[in-house]
């Protein structure tokens, strides 16, 4: 019974602070790509962390869209459903050339209209993203991880925002993010990369202190006698 009074945010709803997206560090990256049982699955995540690209538009690459001349893979995008090409990393190109051959031999669809991604145990049925994030919750159990595929995205964000060589506007058209600003909260460091960075910056200090050369001492002192007094002798 209360008279109610102007707030700006109700007493019961606090805002819930945003996030900074996960990602996956390099080293924690390997231990779960060392885990995966097969060449599809290797270059799956190859192209995922290499691309950006979202989990379900690579799933839904056909054969003709990958283009390993030009390092390139086609997808459709979730939000436009326009398809674009992104590129991709060289190691990503030789998994799936590694997959393509087994596939083959194994007699998997290979037309150019035919989906890339397929299961690996007849009947052969496309890949779909249920398919394929139980097979990345497999290697997350095999070293105590709980990474999803879409940190896969994220990492790949990351890797691409933090090399001065990309600008943020290239990293935006991968990403096929709207708007800059969605793309720029890749920028930010995370908790563990700004302690570091830190303790790194006060070890260079201490270091720069160590090396530096002693004042002079004032006239009418001994320097000798002074190395003596404080142990420099």
């Amino acid at each position: 019974m209360q008279e109610q009074r102007n707030e700006r945010q109700g007493r019961y709803r606090p805002k819930v602070p945003k996030q900074l997206p996960r990602r996956i560090p390099d080293e924690k990256f390997n231990e779960i790509f060392a885990e995966l049982k097969s060449n599809r699955d290797r270059a799956l995540l190859a192209f995922w962390v290499s691309t950006g690209a979202r989990s379900e538009e690579l799933l839904s690459s056909l054969h003709r869209d990958a283009d390993p001349g030009q390092q390139l893979i086609g997808v459709i995008r979730k939000g436009s459903r326009e398809h674009q090409q992104l590129p991709a990393s060289a190691d990503a190109f030789v998994w799936l050339r590694l997959y393509q051959e087994e596939a083959r031999r194994a007699g998997v669809p290979f037309g150019r209209k035919d989906y890339l991604w397929w299961t690996l145990r007849r009947p052969w049925r496309p890949l779909n993203y249920p398919a394929a994030r139980a097979m990345f919750n497999r290697a997350n159990e095999l070293v105590g991880a709980n990474w999803t595929l879409h940190d896969l995205r994220h990492t790949a964000a990351y890797r691409m925002a933090q090399d001065p060589a990309i600008s943020l506007t290239d990293v935006q058209w991968v990403l096929g993010h709207a708007k800059l600003t969605t793309t720029q909260i890749y920028l930010s460091p995370s908790r563990d990369e700004v302690i570091e960075n830190v303790i790194a910056h006060h070890a260079r200090q201490a270091r720069k202190l160590a090396e530096s050369a002693p004042p002079p001492p004032g006239p009418g002192y001994n320097p000798a006698s002074l190395d003596i007094l404080f142990g420099r002798s």
